[in-house]
C-alpha cells in the first residue's frame, strides 16, 4: 500500500498551476518508478481478472488516455494497482499543442478543462519510451500479454489536413502496433480543430475502412492482431451513436471508449474558468458518458467490447458505469482529485458486485 495518503500531497499539488503540477507529478513518477521509492505510492492490485476482446485483464479498473501523453510513466502508473494502462494520445511528428495556459481545475464541480492539443514528442520518442518500459519487457517470447494489459492511443496531427487524416492515423498504427495490447483510434478530442467530423457516417467508414484494412497487413507481419478501439466523444445524439455502433460493427471494430471530454458548460456554469475552451472531464460528464455507454449497449448487444470513462470520482460511480453497460472503466481526473486510493477501491467494489 502507499506510504504516503494522497490527502497530504494534493494541498501542495492544487496550489501550483494545474499543468505544472500536471508536469511534476509525472517527472516524479518518471524518476521513482522501479525505484524503492515507488512504494510511495504503489498499491497492491485487486485480482479480479476478465476477458476481453481476446485479452485478460488483471481487474477491469483502467488509466484514461491523456494523463501520460509521451509514455514516460508506464512502470510508475502500472504500480497504482491498475488492471491496464492507456498512454498517448500520440501522433506522428511531434507537436507542441495549444498555447498555454491551457488546463484548468474547477473544484466546486470536481472537474477539469483542458485543451492541450495533443502535445507530445511525438511517435518515435513515444515508441522508445514504450520499449524502455519493465512492463513491456515482461512480454514473453510468445508475445503473450503482460501482467497488466497495455493500451496505446493515436491520433491525427493538428497541421494535417482533415481530408488526410487516415494517413496519420496509418502511420500512427504502424509505429505503435508491435508494441500495444490493444490500439485506441482517438477522434474524439475537441481540442485538435475539425477531428470530432470523423465521427461522421461517411467520414468514420472511410477511416476504419483504411485502418482494419491495414491491421490486417500488420498482423500478418508481425504473427498476431492487436485489438482496435474508438474513442467517442459524450456530445452525441442518440441516431449518432447508433450509426457509430453499426460503422463499428461492420468494420468488425474489437471495441469502443466512451467517452472522452465534453464541450457542454451546463454543468459547470457561473463556475471560475466555466468558460475557457476545451473539453471539461470529470463529474460533469457522468451522466452523460452513461447515457452513451446505456445507448450503445442496447445498440451493440451483450458481446460487445465498451469501456466506460467520465466522471469516476468514487467507487460507487464505477460500478455505476458497469451497470450502465461497460466491460471496463478507466479513470483520469478522479485520480487527480482523489488520489491513487481510488483505483483499488473502485476495483474492490467492482469485483464485489458480482459476489
Amino acid at each position: 500500500m502507499s506510504l504516503i495518503p494522497y490527502a497530504l500531497a494534493r494541498p501542495f499539488l492544487f496550489g501550483l498551476d494545474a499543468e505544472a503540477a500536471h508536469e511534476l507529478t509525472l517527472r516524479s513518477l518518471e524518476r521513482t518508478q522501479g525505484t524503492p521509492l515507488e512504494w510511495a505510492y504503489c498499491s497492491g492490485r485487486v485480482d479480479d481478472p476478465v476477458e476481453i476482446a481476446g485479452l485478460r485483464f488483471p481487474n477491469r479498473v483502467g488509466l484514461a488516455a491523456g494523463l501520460d501523453k509521451n509514455a514516460r510513466c508506464i512502470d510508475g502508473l502500472a504500480a497504482m494497482g491498475f488492471g491496464f494502462i492507456e498512454v498517448g494520445t500520440v501522433t506522428p511528428k511531434p507537436q507542441p499543442g495549444n498555447p498555454k495556459p491551457r488546463l484548468f481545475r474547477l473544484p466546486q464541480a470536481q472537474a477539469l478543462i483542458n485543451r492541450l492539443g495533443f502535445n507530445n514528442e511525438g511517435l518515435d520518442a513515444f515508441v522508445a519510451n514504450v520499449q524502455r518500459s519493465r512492463l513491456r519487457r515482461e512480454r514473453g517470447s510468445n508475445g503473450a500479454t503482460p501482467r497488466i494489459v497495455l493500451g496505446l492511443n493515436i491520433g491525427k496531427n493538428a497541421a494535417t489536413p482533415i481530408e488526410r487524416a487516415a494517413d496519420d492515423y496509418r502511420a500512427a498504427l504502424d509505429g505503435v502496433y508491435p508494441y500495444a495490447d490493444y490500439v485506441t483510434v482517438n477522434i474524439s478530442s475537441p481540442n485538435t480543430q475539425g477531428l470530432r467530423t470523423l465521427q461522421g457516417d461517411a467520414a468514420l467508414d472511410s477511416l476504419l475502412e483504411v485502418l482494419t484494412e491495414r491491421r490486417e497487413a500488420l498482423a500478418r507481419q508481425h504473427g498476431r492482431q492487436v485489438p482496435l478501439f474508438v474513442k467517442i466523444a459524450p456530445d452525441l445524439g442518440p441516431l449518432e451513436v447508433d450509426t457509430i455502433a453499426a460503422t463499428l460493427q461492420r468494420h468488425r471494430i474489437d471495441g469502443v471508449i466512451a467517452t472522452n471530454t465534453t464541450v457542454s458548460r451546463t454543468a459547470v456554469h457561473g463556475l471560475a474558468h466555466a468558460d475557457e475552451a476545451g473539453g471539461l472531464s470529470g463529474a460533469p460528464v457522468f451522466d452523460l458518458s452513461n447515457r452513451v455507454i446505456r445507448r450503445l449497449r442496447a445498440a451493440l448487444g451483450k458481446s460487445f467490447p465498451i469501456i466506460g470513462v467520465g466522471g469516476i470520482l468514487s467507487a460507487r460511480d464505477a460500478c455505476a458505469k458497469i451497470e450502465a453497460g461497460a466491460d471496463l472503466v478507466q479513470i483520469y481526473t478522479g485520480l487527480i482529485y482523489q488520489g491513487p486510493e481510488l483505483v483499488r477501491q473502485a476495483a474492490l467494489a467492482i469485483r464485489g458486485m458480482r459476489r
